[in-house]
């Protein structure tokens, strides 16, 4: 694997997407969770989603239970809570794992290519965010604590 868009991953409702359908764009990928203290970070990453999008912006969420049990549905019920509660109109991908021994393979690329803090492979809660420039290259991690209204100007930069 050279970049990104050599993965494919299923959206939410199990269709295959190849993260190369992407090519050209910006990319923001971010482990999302529907009942945690930073879940309404959604209303801020579909802001970014719906005022970049035509710039080249994409932003890919994929749900990820692995942190307090704080996304517990099904990708149904994943899918009508983001879409109910905040208007998600980004691509959301089916649950996968993070971390661990069945982490999702495009977990496991992106944390080699941006560590944590110390070097750290492991990705430590929900809402960490990982931006990819229009070549595939992962160029920058945040941390979950960091907002979509923090990271838009390393957004915009890339665009």
């Amino acid at each position: 694997m050279t970049n990104i868009y050599d993965f494919n991953a299923p959206l939410l409702n199990g269709k295959e997407q190849p993260l190369a359908d992407y090519k050209g764009k910006v990319m923001l990928i971010v482990n999302t969770a529907s009942k945690c203290g930073f879940t309404p970070q959604f209303e801020g990453l579909e802001k970014l989603y719906s005022d970049l999008k035509d710039k080249g912006l994409v932003i890919a969420g994929f749900p990820c239970n692995q942190f307090g049990s704080q996304d517990p549905g099904t990708n149904d019920e994943i899918g009508d809570f983001c879409q109910i509660n905040y208007g998600v109109s980004f691509p959301m991908f089916s649950k996968i794992d993070v971390n661990g021994a069945k982490a999702d393979p495009i977990y496991k690329y992106l944390k080699a290519e941006k560590p944590g803090l110390m070097g750290s492979q492991r990705i430590k809660w929900n809402f960490t965010k990982f931006l990819v420039d229009r070549d595939g290259n992962v160029v920058k991690r945040f941390a979950p604590t960091d907002t979509p209204a923090s990271i838009r100007k390393a957004i915009e930069k890339l665009l």
